[in-house]
Parts: C-alpha cells; structure tokens; sequence
C-alpha cells in the first residue's frame, strides 16, 4: 500500500509541474504529457483501491483470494492509458492544420524535465516491487510512469529542437509520436490484464522447474502427470497427479507428497500446491493424461 501512495503523491506532483509547464508555452506536446500524468493520477488511485481489495484473507465467498482484482486494475489502467493517446492525438491533428508559437520554453523544459526526474524514480521503485511481490497493479502503475518518462523525453527533445530550429510543426508530429507510442503500451497492458483473468500457464521457466522438481523425486516405481498452472495476481495455483504403486502405506505416499511440494514452495513462495495421489497399477489412474478428464483417451498399453 506504501508504494501505491508514493504512486499517488508522484502523479499528482508531476501533474502540477507539467500543468504549469503547458500554461507558460502553450506546446502541445508538453500538453500532452501532462495529460499522460493526468492519466497517472486516475491509474495510482485505481491501483491503491484494487491494492486494498486484493490485500483481503480469503473468505467463504473468495476461498482462493482477491488477487485477480489487480487484473481489473491493469485493464483499467490500460484502457486510460489508450483513452489518453487518442485525445493527444486528436489536439495534435488540430495543432498541425493550426500551428501557434511556443513561448517561455526555456522555463517550461526545465519544469517539465523535473517532473521527469520525479517519474523516473517512483517508476523504478514500482516495477521492481511490483516484479518481486507480483503484483501487476504495482507492475503496471509503474510501467505505465515509465512510459511518460520515455514519453517526456521525446517532447523534451521535441520541443526543444522547435526552440532551435524555429520549426512549429516538429511540436504536433512528437505529440502524434507519443500518442503512438502510449497507445501501444496500453495495449500491452491490456492483453497482459486479459490474459491474467482466462486463468493464463505460469512463465515457462517456472513451468521448467516444477517440472524438474517432479523428474527428480519420481523415479522407475512413482511417475505424475496432469501438471496444470494458473496465476491469479501475486499468488499462483498448482496441481499434479501423483503416481505410486498401490501397495504403498498412505504414510509413504503422503511424505513424498509432502517432499515435492515443499521444494516447488522453495522456488515458487506465494504457490499454492495441490497434489492427487494416484496406485499406478489402476487403468483409470491414467483418465486425465489431457486436460479434459471426459475426453477419450486411449489407454497406454503395458510395456
């Protein structure tokens, strides 16, 4: 939650900043980056409040968590994110076919390179927090600052070779570059938010190690298959059938139960395992070899 607020005091402090940087030379592509942290205010409240939510203890109507609500969050975020690249759009269209002088830019490029300065730093903090605690609101959020940041560099450069040159159309055609540019990143958070809520396959190198968790505890007697992932937020949901010979004691199947998933919660901290165990010998032991227990499968045969 601390680190939603620092997302919250940047967005309203930059805001300010490149506000007044607008108002003293009129660009519209110092315009459209305050409209980005304009943006930014809107995104840091939706992640505090989807933040607040997700933070809840499971409960009797959401036994497993209220992680995926920081996917609304994401797809929020990215949705402003494009609602802000066509309005830059839109008023840098009106610029090019009106061109107007821009005034006070020294002053102006040195606000707006302060706000700049502030984003970059918040934005550091929250990609990197938000990467070790997985939390895509966090991710996102911060994503979405460094954005302006790379956003505010070209107007910075923009606007600055308008001062250099004297050429007033380079202003309207860096506010079309950015608008593209921030359309483009929120269309990536968006297809990451969409993907979060279809219950996507953990990353393929947490898959890779699952996998090399189960390879080394199951030998010639004890084989697993149906090994399904998902991720829902910060937490992520794993679920596999173990195989054994029937004559085991429910005590040794049960430890070697107990042994594989300790050592996936050593890679994967915040994973919740659920593991079946399954007599190797029974034929319907191997119904669910594909995702669809009902589907048929052709039984293996016997070597």
């Amino acid at each position: 939650m601390k680190y939603a607020w620092l997302s919250l005091g940047a967005a309203v402090l930059t805001m300010g900043l490149k506000a007044v940087g607008y108002l003293l030379t009129q660009s519209v592509g110092l315009l459209s980056d305050a409209l980005e942290s304009g943006i930014n205010l809107v995104a840091a409240l939706t992640a505090l409040a989807a933040l607040r939510i997700s933070a809840q203890p499971p409960d009797e109507e959401h036994a497993y968590g209220h992680q995926k609500v920081e996917y609304l969050s994401g797809g929020a975020e990215g949705g402003l994110i494009a609602l802000a690249a066509i309005s830059i759009a839109v008023m840098a269209i009106q610029r090019l076919l009106n061109p107007q002088p821009i005034g006070h830019l020294s002053l102006g490029l040195l606000i707006s390179a302060a706000a700049s300065v502030i984003n970059l730093g918040t934005a550091l903090i929250l990609i990197r927090v938000g990467r070790r605690r997985r939390s895509i609101a966090l991710e996102a959020d911060g994503q979405h600052l460094m954005t302006d940041v790379w956003t505010s560099a070209g107007v910075l450069i923009g606007v600055g070779a308008v001062g250099l040159t004297g050429w007033q159309i380079l202003d309207p055609l860096i506010a079309l570059t950015v608008a593209c540019w921030i359309g483009f990143n929120g269309y990536k958070i968006l297809k990451r938010s969409a993907l979060g809520l279809i219950d996507t396959a953990l990353p393929e190198q947490e898959v890779a190690a699952i996998r090399a968790v189960l390879e080394r505890n199951c030998g010639s007697k004890t084989k697993y298959h149906a090994l399904r992932t998902r991720q829902a937020g910060s937490r992520s949901f794993i679920s596999m059938h173990i195989q054994v010979p029937g004559d085991w004691s429910i005590q040794k199947g049960h430890d070697l139960l107990e042994k594989i998933e300790l050592e996936i919660l050593e890679f994967i901290p915040s994973a919740t395992v659920f593991t079946h165990i399954e007599p190797l010998e029974d034929p319907r032991s191997w119904d669910d070899l594909h995702l669809d227990r009902g589907a048929e499968v052709e039984q293996p045969k016997s070597s």
